[in-house]
Parts: structure tokens; sequence; C-alpha cells
């Protein structure tokens, strides 16, 4: 009846129609109407540790500050099963962020479970000054992912370890220093990696330079070019575009950019690298235009230089479409870097090369103490099984472009969506003080808006360089009714914000 009495008010009289959507879309938002959180059979274990004061007294007095919390109540996590996890009360939440793009395949995913249990019984560490046979079929396993001459592999604890080992071989490699990231970009917080990561909110008051220069970031949404058609995304920014469609200009100014760094800022006709995301993660989700990094490789490998693609975040088919984020450009870079998702959660992080890059290195003597042990190789192993056996590729592709294109409703019922992008189930939304103006949300606005999503029951991350993107990067292995869950408890955030003003 009232879907009805709906269409009848759109035909007849469209002013009542819209004051009954408002009313209809406020309801579904009062306490007791949201849907209830998809079902989930795990049960999880009582909490025996310390309670939640004595943790915060702990983390206040004797962790490091720089720590940050999110949340004005922390959630005191006790158990994780795939996407989801459990307070020490027993509350259970839907994780959108999987541990900052870590978790891949699923909080304590059984069949890593079980690799793990069954490697700590055999042998847990030797460092590979003996041989032993995790570390040499894990590598095998894993260069058969990744395309052309890409087949030397050097295992690492963490992406930032990768991203410093990668740019240490360009410059062994090249014999040039000088390298190149994009502004917003994040690679690590290293004194090393400081200079090539380009956001303030990770830098120290301290040299970290370090030869590197930073180009105008290729922003279609906030950058000084691009709109509606640079982007390779079931949405597209809200900005006016004069673009052919599959003729990004935006994409050749910024490139004009980059190649104006270097007729600048190296030495001349020569520099060591390029290191770039496919989509920035710690940068708010920002998607490159179509075809950026095809022609910006082009230009770095006419000034002798090798390309480094990050896909600490990107990689291992989260982007739905390929395997690697740098696949979805159309490129193939001369290292690539990987950690996070490589070990569901485990800490292990790789560089992967061909072997002309790689000799270089035996120049010198080049050992990780941990890199590669049998329990790391072993995770990573039955990791690099669970996404073929599960199609977990597939289900970014499929369920990512449904929640993208769901996501890209709200920006039209909601004026503080400003942009919404990405590609699979590497997803940001920005939120904004209106459209017309881009202006970043002020902070105690986003605040509340996540704060609330929480409360709901969903977690979700945030980034960008003012923190007024919300990140969405779940574990691949959601269902559609997480989705579904999620969308109406975001909606229901927004909602209230937008009648609080």
């Amino acid at each position: 009846m009232y879907r009805r009495l709906a269409q009848c008010l759109s035909r007849h009289c469209p002013q009542v129609s819209d004051v009954y959507a408002q009313h209809t879309r406020r309801a579904s938002c009062l306490p007791g109407s949201l849907p209830a959180m998809p079902a989930c059979d795990f049960q999880p274990q009582p909490h025996e540790g310390p309670d939640l004061q004595t943790v915060k007294n702990i983390r206040k007095n004797k962790l490091i500050p720089g720590l940050i919390t999110y949340y004005k109540e922390p959630v005191y996590v006790h158990q994780g099963h795939m996407q989801y996890l459990w307070d020490t009360s027993g509350r259970r939440y839907l994780d959108l962020f999987a541990g900052i793009v870590t978790v891949s395949v699923g909080h304590c995913h059984p069949t890593v479970v079980a690799a793990a249990e069954k490697q700590l019984r055999k042998l847990w560490h030797t460092t590979n000054i003996y041989l032993h046979p995790k570390i040499h079929e894990y590598a095998d396993q894993l260069v058969s992912k990744l395309p052309g001459d890409l087949k030397v592999v050097y295992l690492t604890n963490s992406g930032s370890e990768a991203n410093d080992l990668a740019v240490l071989m360009a410059r062994m490699h090249t014999g040039v220093f000088e390298g190149i990231s994009l502004r917003n970009g994040y690679h690590g917080a290293s004194p090393y990696l400081m200079g090539v990561t380009a956001l303030s909110t990770w830098r120290y008051n301290t040299p970290t330079g370090f030869g590197f220069h930073h180009s105008v970031n290729p922003d279609p949404y906030r950058g000084p070019w691009g709109g509606k058609h640079c982007r390779d995304s079931p949405a597209q920014p809200g900005r006016p575009c004069d673009c052919v469609l599959g003729q990004c200009q935006a994409c050749d100014l910024y490139v004009d950019q980059l190649e104006d760094v270097l007729r600048y800022s190296v030495p001349k006709g020569r520099v060591a690298c390029f290191i770039a995301e496919a989509i920035q993660g710690v940068g708010g989700s920002v998607q490159l235009p179509d075809g950026f990094l095809k022609k910006a490789y082009e230009k770095i490998r006419a000034y002798g230089g090798l390309c480094i693609a990050d896909e600490v975040q990107t990689g291992f088919g989260r982007m739905g479409s390929h395997y690697w984020g740098f696949e979805s450009q159309g490129v193939t870079p001369d290292i690539v870097t990987m950690a996070k998702g490589i070990g569901n959660g485990f800490p292990m992080g790789a560089v992967v090369t061909t072997p002309e890059i790689a000799q270089t290195m035996g120049r010198a003597l080049h050992f990780n103490t941990f890199g590669g042990n049998p329990l790391a190789s072993a995770v990573g192993s039955a990791v690099l099984d669970v996404i073929d056996k599960e199609r977990t590729q597939a289900l970014c592709a499929n369920l990512g472009t449904y929640f993208i294109t769901e996501l890209d409703k709200l920006r039209s019922e909601f004026e503080v969506i400003g942009d919404v992008r990405g590609k699979g189930l590497m997803i940001g939304v920005e939120l904004v003080k209106d459209k017309k103006s881009r202006q970043p949300l002020a902070a105690e606005e986003m605040a509340s808006i996540w704060e609330d999503t929480k409360d709901m029951g969903v977690l979700i991350g945030k980034g960008g360089l003012y923190g007024n993107c919300l990140r969405i990067k779940p574990p691949m292995c959601i269902t559609k009714a997480d989705v579904d869950f999620s969308l109406a408890v975001l909606r229901c955030a927004l909602q209230k914000h937008q009648d609080s003003q």
C-alpha cells in the first residue's frame, strides 16, 4: 500500500512525495528500526584477561604516546572470526576496516589457522642460513601470481621494511639517489621512508627528504584537474569534465607535472625510481586517473628510473578486476612491494623484482632474520590457497561494485557526501561541508558520524590529510547481507547528522 502511495505522490505531487521520502528515511533510523546484523553461528570464548580500565592505564603509562585509539570509548577487542569482531562484553561488530586493510581472507580463517598450527608443531624458526622447505614452496607459489619477469622474492616483516628495501634496490641498481613519489601517498613512517611519504600528518620536524621529490597528486576529485570521466570506478567525481570517455585530459596534465619535477628537480636526465599506489590507502582511498601510471612509468623509464608498485593495501585481488592494483592501470612495474593482506594479519611483507635487479643486491650481504621463516611461509601459502579456492577476487569485483554503486546513491541523498570512489573492496567515502565547496567536514562532525556507525555495530576506518574520508576495506569474505546492513547503518548515521544541522 505504501509503495503504491509513494508512486502516486511521485507522479501527481512531487513536493509532497519528497516530504514523504524524507519522513520514510528518518523513520528507518528510529531506535529498533535498523535491520539486525546478519546472523553468525560462531560463539566467542569468555574474556579472561584484564578489564578495560586496566588496559587503558597500561596503554597510557607504559606504551608509546604516539599510539592512537579509535573512538571516544575504545573498542576492547577480544576475539575475531571471519568478518566479525567481539569485544570483551561479547558484543559483535562487523569489521569493515580489516585491521587497517590487513585481514584479507577473514579473522582466524580456519584454513590459515590450521596451516599455522601444523607448522608450529614442526618448526618455528631457523633463519635462512639453513634450507627449509616452506620458504621455497612459498616463493614459488607467490611469484606465480606476478606477471612478466617479476620472479625473485625478498621476504620481510612489514610493508615499511619492504618499501625501504625497494628504494634501496632502485638506488643501487641505477646508481642514482633521487626518487619521486606522489603527494598524499603513504609508504611508511620509518626515518628512511618519511621522505617518501607525502602526508604532513605522518612527518616529524626532522630532516626527512633523503633525495625524494613529490609530484602533484593526481586526484580527480580534489586535485586541480579531473571529473566525471577520469576514474576506472563504478562511481565518478561529481565535478564537470571536458574529457571524452576513455581519453582523460586530466591524466595528461598530471603527467606533465611529473615531467616538470623530472626536468627541474633531479640530476639532469637521471632518476632512481618512482613509487606509487594504484589507490592511495592512508591518503583516503584516492584513485588515480585511468591510465596515469602507464604514462608516468614511460616518463620515469625515459630517465633511466625504476617503477615501484606499492601493493601493500591494493594487492591480492582486493580491487576485484585484477589480482594486483597495478594491473588495473595496464602496467608492469620493475619492483613490487606487498604486506598486510599477504599474511592475513600475520606480520609479513615481501619485495618481488626481476633477476637483473636482484643481482645488483648481491654486491653486499643482505639478510633478514625473520623474513620467510617457516611459520610465516606456511601462513602466506595458506592465504594464497584460500584466495584461489574461495574466489575472493571475484567476490571483491561483484560485491565491491554493488557496494560502491549503493554508496553512490547515498551521495545523491546527502549533501555531506562529497565523493564515493574505489574499485572492488578498496572503497572511500569523502565527507564534506557541502558538495560545491568540497570543504572537508569539520572534525567534530566527522567524529560524530563515525562514532554512530560504531555504536550501531559497524567498524569503519578513516583517512586522508584532513581525516574526513571513510575507509571501507573489509575482509574479503563479507556477504551481501553484510553490505546491506552497513549501508543501513551508514544511512542512519548520516540522517542523524543531517537532522542535527
